[in-house]
């Protein structure tokens, strides 16, 4: 594995890297439930790693669709990215300032992945870590150049999508009976269990019949840092989860299915699919027995 496609790079070698002539690109991915009432941009202004620029998952998305940040179309990616000064030899580094160490930033990671470019790698503990390590941030912004080719729509990233790491409501749903994949399910336990509220209005927790509960926290370290490998394994292991089989993830909105791709690709399975909807879509879609939980569930609704 090369230097440019390592999914992991430290804190240390990207400020060194930084001040290199090669082609980087540093994203802020940084996205917070909104009940937080965190503003990541705000925050991005006020303070990030030098020279980085702001990804907003909330504006390269799919604005159509009635569910939070889906993906877009791949014209929509290359317009987004290549205003970001992106190009398919760039190679992309992510990270979030969530208090995780990483929480928004393997979204991104994948979403670049799925869209063919392979050259990008998450910051291993975020903005958290960068400061721990005594390392400069910044309240000063250079917008990037845009990648323009021809005219001002045109620009020189092109995607590739790989469609078949993007699962659909009628994909799970056939998926509840043929068991074709592991469908693994990122949010935390008392969300899955139908325990603890979900963060969305309108929602009931629970979880989509047959999914394995492998909460997205338990992959990183008190530090924010991603668990070595062999600690990794042993988290799909415990769970149940067979990395020699086909996966898929959901979450609640896709954000934090991220790392269970990440983490899976570091332990040698790099084609995760993730159920883009992710319990949004699933419980405003499927029918009450599709909804299982330890707490209230889906009601019924009668008709007078």
């Amino acid at each position: 594995m090369t230097l440019q496609t390592r999914s992991l790079v430290a804190s240390k070698w990207l400020s060194e890297a930084i001040k290199g002539h090669g082609k980087m690109r540093v994203l802020d991915t940084s996205w917070y439930l909104p009940k937080l009432q965190r503003k990541a941009k705000s925050e991005f202004k006020k303070r990030h790693i030098p020279s980085a620029a702001f990804f907003d998952i909330d504006q390269c998305c799919d604005q159509t669709s009635p569910y939070d940040h889906m993906l877009p179309p791949e014209d929509v990616f290359a317009d987004y990215v290549g205003n970001l000064g992106i190009e398919n030899d760039t190679h992309v580094v992510v990270y979030d300032s969530s208090k995780f160490g990483a929480f928004s930033a393997p979204r991104v990671w994948w979403m670049f992945r799925v869209f063919g470019h392979r050259s990008v790698s998450l910051l291993n503990g975020g903005l958290k870590d960068w400061e721990r390590e005594g390392l400069p941030v910044s309240d000063q912004y250079v917008r990037p150049t845009p990648t323009h080719r021809y005219a001002p729509t045109k620009f020189n990233f092109k995607t590739s999508l790989n469609r078949s790491w993007i699962k659909t409501y009628e994909d799970i749903l056939d998926n509840v009976e043929t068991k074709k994949f592991q469908l693994v399910d990122a949010r935390p336990t008392g969300r899955f269990r139908g325990v603890d509220p979900e963060p969305r209005d309108n929602i009931e927790p629970g979880h989509i019949p047959g999914s394995i509960s492998l909460p997205f926290n338990t992959f990183l370290s008190p530090s924010g840092h991603f668990l070595p490998k062999e600690e990794l394994k042993a988290l799909f292991s415990r769970a149940g989860v067979d990395l020699s089989r086909p996966i898929c993830v959901s979450c609640g909105s896709a954000v934090t299915a991220g790392h269970v791709a990440l983490t899976a690709h570091e332990c040698g399975h790099p084609d995760v699919a993730i159920y883009d909807g992710g319990w949004s879509e699933w419980y405003t879609r499927s029918i009450p027995e599709h909804v299982i939980s330890e707490g209230r569930g889906k009601q019924v609704t009668k008709v007078v």
